[in-house]
């Protein structure tokens, strides 16, 4: 098997040999110049691809710079439902045929969640990053607008007027949750939020508290766990609620994770999904149907939301000037 080396390791000259282009052209067409066109790219990109042309990371950084990494900056919390690896698959496929890479940068639950971001921007290690699980005023983004680096965010902030952002109207989802199911009869209605430090979360709990008014109506949002906590935690946490009010007829969750373990508490506890207790929720596949024909869902399209995050970010880099990229995907009732 042959080993490239840097002496046989092919260049744009190789290319531009094999091409019959300029060394010049060959470059334009590989950073997707709007002057090329769209045959000469793709001419350039298949012989490349043929010959394994991979650009010299170290040559470009010196000649221009930038490292053309992105950054995905995500926690290694428990994701049942394989939420975040469909983030990742489409921000990978949004920079897809440009110049930039995708590198994902995990950090655990009790970490600093300031760590990694502040590595990447003292280190330079690359030329933006995108966050999700946003805070109303998070400091990571009051950090990285301080320092004029380029980011945008899975989720808005306070500042997202400010800022490239992709986000799901969780208070939509919110409101929507609570008018359908007071519609079919429920008076009585909790809520598995989201962890409440979130702006998501604010913005789920005052959709749905939107909805939920009258001498007649409850609304409480669960304690003890969140959307985001693990099957178990949700299934006890739910389970005493329950005990504690034996009333609930209508449970909003904020993840699948927590609507399949309302589902399972709800079973065991003698309840019949749909017709005494309604379970509404959202998801990012379309599972819960299968799990449970008479669960309620909506659908968050997460592929979109990668997509739009990967452009935003490229232009936060290559066009600071320009507004910033802003994007919102809004439920529609079920």
């Amino acid at each position: 098997m042959m080993v490239k080396t840097a002496a046989n390791r092919p260049t744009l000259k190789t290319i531009s040999d094999l091409s019959g282009l300029a060394v010049p052209t060959v470059s334009r067409a590989l950073k997707d110049a709007p002057d090329i066109s769209a045959k000469t790219k793709r001419r350039v990109r298949e012989i490349a691809t043929r010959i394994g042309y991979v650009p010299n990371r170290a040559g470009v950084r010196l000649r221009t710079g930038k490292t053309n990494v992105i950054s995905l900056v995500l926690s290694t919390e428990h994701d049942m439902m394989n939420h975040t690896a469909r983030l990742i698959s489409a921000v990978a496929g949004g920079l897809q045929d440009t110049d930039y890479h995708l590198i994902v940068t995990p950090y655990f639950p009790s970490d600093d969640p300031m760590k990694p971001v502040r590595y990447i921007v003292e280190t330079q290690s690359a030329d933006a990053v995108i966050l999700n699980q946003t805070q109303p005023q998070d400091p990571r983004i009051s950090y990285l607008m301080d320092k004029g680096f380029p980011f945008a965010t899975h989720g808005r902030t306070d500042w997202c007027d400010r800022h490239p952002y992709y986000d799901f109207d969780n208070a939509e989802f919110g409101r929507i949750a609570a008018e359908l199911l007071i519609g079919r009869g429920r008076r009585n209605l909790m809520l598995i939020a989201p962890p409440l430090e979130q702006n998501y979360a604010r913005n789920m709990v005052e959709g749905a508290r939107s909805q939920a008014t009258g001498p007649e109506m409850t609304f409480t949002v669960m304690a003890g766990a969140s959307s985001d906590s693990t099957a178990h935690d949700i299934q006890n946490a739910a389970a005493r609620a329950l005990e504690g009010d034996p009333s609930i007829d209508g449970i909003i969750c904020g993840s699948t994770t927590a609507a399949m373990s309302a589902v399972a508490m709800l079973e065991q506890s003698g309840h019949v999904v749909g017709e005494n207790v309604d379970v509404f929720a959202k998801e990012a596949i379309p599972f819960l149907n299968l799990f449970r024909p008479a669960i309620l869902a909506v659908q968050e399209d997460v592929a979109a939301a990668g997509a739009f995050l990967a452009h935003a970010a490229r232009q936060a880099i290559e066009n600071p000037r320009l507004a910033p990229m802003q994007g919102l995907d809004i439920p529609k009732a079920p």
